[in-house]
């Protein structure tokens, strides 16, 4: 584990620690031995800093997935970082996320954004799939997150399942009250060194219990309030996500305030690959093996427009 900015994988300026030692404090479900290598909750923190931002990772995975996103707003855009790790996610005994809860989730980006107001006065908001609906939530209900919203193949909705089943009809099914029973119960710990090898039906109810929620209260403002710029990336090679819901900000952040960088379907861009600038192995994979998840071969065009986002507000 590296700290204070040192080591190979360290940002390389500025002040930073990697463990984020309160968050585990405020949080003592998630046990720091229990936290698997490189899982653990991050910040990045510079000597003096006005703008911050949280950055929230997905369903499956933990903080280290969105990496590469922080470090981009971190040395280059010169904001102090903050990446909570969600309950029941990154853990060496993750128990079939027993006791997983959406109002945990949302507990724990609060803390998050609550602190990185402490040292920033303008507060931003990002993540990726899960993070990104999270932050949405957020964004719209926490009057301390006054900055940007970005987000990352953000799970407005779920893509159409089996069989051609409707996005809607998949997120109905999962939240129906025996919907868990159907979890194949095979071990979430895997090959892979920085998220679960399967999506935990558990979790997936939570998820589909926020999409509700998102959806509920942007029917009833018929917009995105209160009023914020949002930066949107998504790939339409994506198989996870509901990609009608995202085209569909646009409308709902209204004109001029949302900027989309998506990815034609011919660049076969991953849903999990969008946020990663290099791709990530198995545990002890030899040389010459593939990839568990490539990289987005756009990602530096990807980032470069973020950052031109950024530097309009």
């Amino acid at each position: 584990m590296t700290t204070a900015g040192t080591g190979s994988d360290g940002p390389g300026r500025g002040q930073c620690d990697w463990l984020w030692e309160e968050y585990l404090q405020a949080f003592p479900a998630i046990s720091a031995g229990n936290i698997r290598a490189g899982c653990h909750p991050r910040k990045m923190i510079h000597p003096s800093a006005e703008k911050a931002i949280v950055l929230i990772h997905g369903l499956t995975d933990s903080p280290l997935f969105m990496r590469a996103i922080a470090l981009y707003f971190y040395n280059s855009l010169g904001y102090n970082v903050y990446m909570p790790l969600l309950p029941c996610h990154g853990l060496k005994d993750p128990r079939d996320m027993a006791g997983v809860a959406l109002a945990e989730w949302k507990r724990s980006v609060r803390f998050a954004v609550c602190a990185a107001g402490e040292k920033g006065t303008r507060v931003s908001i990002g993540g990726f799939s899960l993070g990104g609906i999270l932050s949405l939530y957020i964004a719209c209900t926490e009057a301390a997150v006054g900055g940007e919203l970005y987000l990352f193949a953000a799970a407005l909705g779920l893509s159409p399942g089996f069989f051609g089943l409707p996005c809607g009809l998949k997120e109905f099914l999962l939240r129906l009250p025996f919907a868990e029973r159907f979890d194949s119960g095979g071990p979430l710990i895997g090959d892979h060194p920085y998220r679960y090898d399967r999506v935990c039906l558990s979790g997936a109810v939570e998820l589909v219990r926020l999409i509700g929620e998102v959806d509920g209260m942007l029917r009833k403002t018929g917009k995105i309030t209160p009023a914020r710029r949002i930066f949107a990336a998504w790939s339409e090679y994506d198989k996870v996500v509901c990609l009608k819901k995202l085209r569909d900000l646009h409308r709902l952040a209204g004109d001029g305030r949302f900027v989309p960088f998506v990815i034609p379907a011919d660049e076969r861009v991953d849903h999990a690959s969008l946020v990663l600038a290099e791709p990530i192995f198995a545990d002890g994979a030899q040389p010459g093996r593939l990839p568990l998840e490539p990289a987005n071969p756009l990602f530096m065009q990807m980032v470069a427009a973020m950052g031109r986002f950024a530097a309009g507000g």
